[in-house]
């Protein structure tokens, strides 16, 4: 029997993440030959995660320059899988969802007439420009994908509101609750030792991330104000700041906070050493869409530093809220959480909307059903 030729692409990081555990159970399916090919939208980061979880692509395009666009993102990213499509032939190729490596990957199948899985299909904050370029990149995805891996139930009500076939869709869970089976450790050892030395068990320890460009200049600026008040008035709290290494927000963040007594302003960690500092903080304040997933499994309490977000499932659920870059509304809702023990309870002990590790099975199981 002929196996099916199943190429999974990715190319950040949060991909990479996300795409991994889907990739060691695609390998152990003998009816499926599996092949993993990298553009390398981002580099360095991305081939962290691959040593993370032993991944060895079988094709790299290497496609990152210095200060790339959007523009020369979505070309190499075509014209290297156009040339890879019409040596391979694969019977479908897996993308997951908003970057621009997702959608170049699926343009340049359907120009193929390949099969196009979409892994967490279906998210949409419906504003176009919100997030950028990502709303659309998943909204045009969407509208190429021949199978829809939705995590949630809302994620999937939204594609049948758009006119997908509800045969075309699968309610999986989110496979980062897959990979976190795989990172999180108790009794863990960081690799940077200023993480070894902070007392997680005595200390109020908020963890931060904010550099999406819909917060570049005010955003940033509000967000790193906010953050010197909570921290001037809570004396048993530290923050630490994985700082994105883009001079927008560096220099911002450098200026407002930078050897400011309990701030730790560290570059972004692999991704073993964000989830077991997400598991040992007591919160996390984070503009970043992966965190909202994350977090809650590990029962850390988000504040989502955005206007509106595309995993509202959390939001209902009462494991993340949403508090935008408002210096007030922000301050009120950290100091709800650090002062008050019912509202801290509330929302460490909601429960995850986003699966319980066994996305990565459903997704094979059902390429493997759909190609019978």
């Amino acid at each position: 029997m002929k196996k099916i030729k199943v190429l999974t692409i990715f190319g950040t990081r949060p991909e990479a993440v996300k795409m991994a555990p889907l990739v060691k159970e695609l390998e152990s399916r003998q009816g499926i030959e599996s092949k993993v090919c990298v553009t390398a939208q981002h580099r360095e980061m991305l081939d962290q995660v691959l040593e993370l979880f032993e991944i060895v692509p079988d094709f790299d395009l290497n496609i990152m320059k210095t200060k790339q666009s959007l523009t020369g993102i979505t070309n190499r990213v075509l014209e290297g899988l156009e040339e890879l499509f019409v040596s391979e032939k694969p019977d479908i190729i897996l993308v997951h969802g908003d970057t621009t490596t997702t959608f170049a990957g699926a343009l340049a199948a359907f120009y193929q007439q390949i099969k196009v899985g979409h892994v967490e299909a279906g998210l949409r904050t419906f504003d176009k420009y919100f997030p950028f370029p990502e709303e659309m990149n998943r909204k045009l995805t969407a509208s190429l994908a021949d199978m829809h891996f939705s995590p949630t139930v809302g994620s999937k009500q939204n594609l049948l509101n758009e006119g997908v076939a509800e045969e075309d869709i699968y309610v999986t869970g989110n496979t980062v609750i897959d990979a976190m089976a795989h990172t999180v450790k108790e009794g863990y050892v960081f690799e940077n030792d200023e993480l070894n030395k902070i007392d997680f068990k005595n200390k109020k320890v908020i963890m931060i991330t904010a550099h999406r460009r819909e917060n570049w200049g005010e955003g940033i600026e509000n967000i790193c104000d906010v953050l010197s008040e909570i921290v001037d008035e809570n004396k048993d709290v530290e923050l630490i700041y994985l700082v994105h290494l883009n001079p927008i927000v560096k220099d911002v963040v450098d200026k407002k906070l930078k050897n400011k007594e309990r701030v730790h302003l560290l570059p972004p960690l692999d991704t073993k050493e964000t989830h077991n500092l997400m598991n040992k903080c007591f919160m996390v304040m984070t503009d970043s869409g992966g965190l909202q997933e994350e977090a809650p499994h590990l029962g850390k309490p988000v504040l989502v530093l955005r206007d509106v977000t595309e995993r509202p499932e959390a939001v209902a659920a009462g494991t993340v809220k949403l508090v935008g870059t408002n210096i007030e509304i922000i301050k009120q809702e950290a100091n709800k959480l650090l002062n008050n023990e019912e509202e801290y309870a509330k929302m460490s002990r909601a429960i995850n909307p986003y699966g319980d590790g066994l996305a990565s099975k459903r997704i094979a199981d059902a390429i493997e059903k759909y190609f019978e």
